[in-house]
């Protein structure tokens, strides 16, 4: 994509943004990763360095870049970043959060595992396997949790959809909070059991069973949740 100045009346930041955004997608940056110095930028697109400004910051609420004063403007994969900040404005009571949360993840991740079963890759199903053998081996709830979500982010990602990737990493905050209730509460042996009944079904091809492995997993969850959640009461 060759930068060129910019000739319309729209707004100048949001034009910036889009072709910014374009540059971003196309992988041109200076090779390390960095767009191109403000300097740069304001020069080949015909703007103020205001209005480059302006737009990256627009590009930084987007999770597409990561602006660090001293070393540039860093190119990000955190697309699911404007959602995962604005959750608990939208849902304040943190309860309601995770009740809902596990809606969510009743709607996407069985058909996920399912979509993941017909799919997946001999060096998936290892990556999978990879992730299980981290699990077992965490020495701490925090590792246990981070591991935890990674493995649902790759059977997102086996699935082939990535905008069910996308949710589940808009959704990793209170994802978070949503293990320490669960793995934080019960320890990480149910989900290791858990999973390897999820990985088995992948690893032979069988999408109604993984979908069903996924969705007992999920749905254990949020009784273990609803247990916590009680226990609180009384």
């Amino acid at each position: 994509m060759q930068l060129s100045p910019i000739k319309s009346t729209a707004s100048l930041v949001e034009q910036v943004s889009g072709r910014l955004s374009e540059l971003v997608r196309d992988g041109l940056t200076n090779g390390d990763g960095l767009l191109p110095p403000e300097r740069v930028l304001a020069e080949k697109l015909g703007v103020s360095r205001t209005v480059i400004r302006e737009a990256t910051k627009r590009l930084e609420l987007q999770g597409l870049v990561e602006i660090r004063h001293g070393s540039g403007t860093r190119v990000v994969d955190k697309l699911h970043k404007p959602l995962n900040s604005s959750l608990s404005l939208l849902i304040p009571d943190e309860h309601e959060r995770l009740r809902q949360l596990n809606e969510t993840r009743l709607i996407i991740e069985p058909e996920a595992a399912r979509m993941a079963a017909e799919k997946a890759t001999v060096e998936q199903i290892a990556a999978l396997h990879e992730i299980q053998q981290r699990m077992v081996d965490a020495d701490t709830t925090e590792q246990a949790i981070e591991i935890d979500m990674i493995f649902h982010h790759l059977v997102a990602e086996i699935s082939g959809n990535l905008i069910y990737r996308l949710i589940l990493d808009s959704l990793a905050d209170i994802g978070k909070a949503s293990r320490s209730r669960t793995i934080g509460r019960v320890g990480k042996e149910k989900a290791i059991l858990h999973h390897a009944r999820i990985i088995q079904t992948i690893e032979r091809g069988q999408p109604a069973a993984a979908e069903k492995a996924m969705r007992h997993h999920i749905l254990a969850a949020g009784e273990d949740m609803a247990l916590e959640q009680s226990s609180k009461k009384h």
